[in-house]
């Protein structure tokens, strides 16, 4: 159902925009009528609202909502959303300090009187994939225990979007990992017996969706840059678990968490051949450059277990946040 004359447009000038956790971006939207360069009618008031779509559409998260000078936004948004209004027919979204979570699709609607239009703009922020097993072992996290795993590495579950572009640009790991949409999936760079069988082609292996309480998989979980630094502690000695935690403190920083190593060894490079503890209790150690001795194969963060706490010693890898 629509008044008489010009029919309104809403339109995005650009489908995906990229960013990267800390910045600030804007998520284009304008509105037209028509066969006319007006913004709008003039008789009606314009309302503009964003949305957050989740993964099978049937569910919306407000965002923001503005018409005349009245202005709201919603939960983690708020004070990090505003309208850009470079003019008069500008319903831009500027959303600051991006989170993690903010990855996503979101839709610009524009109502005017009985007429409304929409565009959606995909948020995708640059950064590192990685998968995720417990101290106890390989499956034994159901959905929501993933989403607090991944959380406590400084890291949100990754989407199958993020899992997908990660296979293509090598990721390969055989144990099936939970997915932010509650799918079970793993990529498969070069197919094997134990992963699918010799005779298969490669690609994202999917599950299937499983009971979010009852079944358990691992995590593949996603993580992006960082204001801070990321170090291995230079000290005289190998440390305990509780002497590493204590070293990291004293030097005024906390021990790194898997998230950090990933990101800092993806997207700056990060190279060291010793390993280190970090948070989880785990022992690793990021390799950019393969080398003899080194991860001679391939670059990758080298996982050395989940040695005995209060007895194995080793490195320790720390994190210092910038304020």
């Amino acid at each position: 159902m629509q008044e008489n004359g010009p029919r309104l447009l809403v339109v995005a000038e650009q489908a995906k925009i990229f960013s990267h956790r800390g910045g600030n971006v804007t998520l284009p939207c304008k509105f037209y009528h028509e066969h006319t360069s007006t913004a709008g009618s003039g008789t009606h008031r314009i309302r503009v609202k964003w949305t957050k779509l989740t993964y099978d559409y049937l569910k919306e998260v407000d965002v923001f909502v503005a018409m005349g000078h009245h202005r709201k936004s919603y939960g983690s948004y708020q004070g990090r959303v505003s309208l850009r209004e470079s003019s008069e027919n500008d319903a831009s979204l500027v959303i600051t300090n991006i989170r993690l979570e903010d990855y996503g699709r979101y839709k610009c609607e524009v109502i005017e009187g009985l007429e409304d239009d929409t565009a959606v703009v995909t948020l995708n922020l640059e950064g590192v994939v990685f998968p995720y097993s417990p101290r106890l072992g390989r499956y034994n996290l159901n959905f929501h225990e993933a989403q607090r795993a991944c959380a406590e590495q400084d890291s949100v579950m990754a989407s199958f979007d993020q899992l997908y572009d990660a296979w293509r640009s090598g990721l390969d790991w055989c144990n099936a990992g939970w997915l932010s949409d509650g799918s079970v999936q793993y990529p498969i760079t070069k197919p094997r017996e134990p992963c699918g069988g010799r005779n298969t082609v490669p690609g994202v292996r999917n599950y299937g969706f499983w009971d979010k309480d009852k079944s358990h998989y691992d995590v593949f979980c996603f993580t992006s840059n960082f204001n801070g630094r990321f170090y291995y502690l230079i000290h005289p000695t190998k440390l305990t678990y509780e002497e590493a935690v204590q070293a990291c403190l004293k030097d005024g920083s906390q021990i790194a968490k898997v998230g950090q190593i990933f990101a800092a060894w993806k997207l700056l490079g990060y190279d060291r051949c010793d390993a280190g503890w970090l948070a989880d209790g785990s022992v690793r150690y990021p390799i950019s450059r393969p080398r003899k001795r080194c991860s001679p194969s391939e670059a990758a963060v080298r996982f050395v277990g989940f040695p005995d706490k209060k007895h194995k010693l080793y490195g320790v890898y720390c994190f210092r946040a910038y304020n």
